[in-house]
């Protein structure tokens, strides 16, 4: 195994096991396990892995990656009590959330792989949903409701 594909296979293990909340502590877990890397190279392999950051109630912000996250219901239970609405028009779906968390709400949306759902588009408080043109609202819910149950109250 090249030294790349150790240091990548290692980060995802890392990831995965532990709320890592900054590229400092993720260097210093990787020399933990005997892996030596910059910053630069560090940022350049988390962009390569689309390591995204989400809000965690405790850490603030942590990494995930984009399939097969921390456990998603973990992460989603924290992220869905920020969503505050969600609304219809035609294929198009909004959802509403509380300032700065668009973003971390649309990451599990685009790696759950939602097959109603063709793209998402994130701003700071709103996510906006393109929906397939004959989508099946009771499948879609089903799939958003298990990623964010909190959506089930709204």
């Amino acid at each position: 195994m090249n030294q790349k594909t150790q240091r990548l296979s290692y980060i995802r293990k890392i990831i995965r096991a532990e709320y890592i909340s900054s590229q400092e502590e993720l260097i210093t877990r990787l020399e933990e396990c005997g892996i030596t890397v910059t910053q630069s190279t560090l940022s350049r392999d988390l962009k390569f892995m689309h390591v995204a950051k989400v809000p965690h109630k405790e850490k603030g912000y942590i990494y995930v990656l984009p399939n097969g996250q921390h456990g998603d219901h973990a992460v989603s239970s924290n992220i869905s009590d920020n969503i505050l609405d969600i609304a219809f028009s035609r294929n198009l779906c909004v959802i509403s959330t509380k300032p700065g968390y668009a973003s971390a709400i649309s990451v599990p949306i685009d790696s759950r792989g939602i097959s109603e759902v063709l793209g998402t588009i994130a701003g700071d408080n709103t996510i906006l949903l393109v929906l397939r043109e004959d989508f099946d609202m009771d499948l879609l819910m089903g799939q958003l409701y298990d990623l964010f149950p909190a959506l089930k109250h709204l």
